[in-house]
């Protein structure tokens, strides 16, 4: 992969933990907002990290539906097809 080409991916992150924290727990994920690895910087790293590498934050829906898929695993229920968002909210519900 040559430099221009790994520009060009989209990188996202999700705040896990608490932005203002020592340390910052987020997810990262290079492409594909469904494959991410669980990270833990120090703050000032981590906003070194967002600047070089251009994040973009992931979506509610791409939350939600990362969300779902932990559940489905934990919990062995799959997220509705149609709309797993709004299965997802129901479950928060109750």
């Amino acid at each position: 992969m040559n430099q221009t080409t790994q520009d060009q991916l989209t990188k996202y992150i999700r705040v896990t933990g608490d932005r203002n924290a020592k340390f910052v727990e987020f997810d990262f994920a290079i492409q594909d907002p469904t494959l991410f690895v669980e990270l833990v910087l120090p703050q000032q790293a981590f906003q070194h990290f967002c600047e070089i590498n251009q994040v973009v934050e992931m979506t509610e829906a791409q939350k939600a539906w990362n969300d779902a898929q932990e559940d489905k695993w934990r919990y062995g229920e799959e997220p509705d097809v149609l709309n797993p968002i709004a299965q997802h909210a129901l479950k928060q519900d109750q």
